[in-house]
């Protein structure tokens, strides 16, 4: 995995106290439309973490001149970028967000407080779908199906494996994730229940996205995610993660 990093200034902290340390991975593919919007919704004193994974239209460049951090990861997956942006995270907390304005990262602020309050330990955002096209039958259809399959290996009754979430950053880098494609959020959430982790989930506005899906936008991306899912839940307690 290669990864090149770019940063700005640190932010200032907010007035009345210093700034939380939280750092928010928005991996990225072809996002330019969307990025103003999403980037001007980080909390501020948070940081913004864009992993450009592979971009044609400038992605990239637009983050950066909004004051992103920029990690270009060249290997191509929706894992690869996620665990990209953690590597290279350095607060406390960690955000994920997709980055394709679907999802408000202001959103994840009280998932960061329940987390810092000790009441949990991964917080997950649970998808309302809001306007019409927010969430396709079939991608809502898989998600239902993979949340089964996740209580019967693990018992968590989760109605989502949504991708905006929370939790400490080295708590996560421990956990050993090996999956770089898109059975990454599930395995997280595998990993963290065999580890014991207190795992919640609560409601957050799903809205269309701007732009064209790479994944639940099509049958054929939803197979793929669902397949490389499955491929997850298969994995026995203890044993090394999945790879490509």
């Amino acid at each position: 995995m290669s990864a090149v990093t770019t940063s700005p200034s640190s932010p200032e902290p907010p007035p009345g106290g210093p700034a939380l340390s939280v750092d928010v991975v928005l991996p990225c593919l072809d996002e330019a439309a969307a990025l103003p919007w999403v980037l001007r919704r980080i909390p501020p004193g948070w940081r913004a973490i864009v992993v450009d994974n592979g971009s044609t239209d400038g992605s990239g460049s637009v983050a950066r001149e909004l004051g992103a951090t920029v990690v270009r990861e060249t290997r191509r997956g929706f894992g690869a970028a996620c665990h990209a942006g953690l590597t290279a995270a350095t607060a406390e907390f960690v955000c994920f967000c997709d980055c394709d304005a679907s999802l408000d990262p202001a959103d994840a602020v009280p998932f960061v407080d329940e987390i810092r309050a000790g009441a949990a330990d991964l917080v997950l955002g649970r998808r309302r779908p809001r306007g019409r096209g927010a969430w396709p039958p079939h991608a809502r259809a898989g998600n239902t199906a993979l949340a089964l399959l996740l209580r019967r290996r693990t018992g968590l009754r989760l109605r989502d494996l949504g991708p905006l979430r929370a939790a400490r950053r080295a708590d996560l880098l421990a956990l050993g994730i090996a999956d770089r494609r898109s059975g990454y959020p599930l395995e997280m959430v595998v990993r963290a229940a065999d580890a014991g982790w207190r795992i919640t989930e609560h409601d957050v506005p799903y809205t269309p996205r701007t732009g064209a899906s790479k994944v639940t936008g099509t049958w054929r991306g939803t197979w793929h995610a669902v397949r490389d899912m499955s491929r997850v839940l298969q994995e026995q307690p203890g044993r090394e993660g999945v790879t490509p």
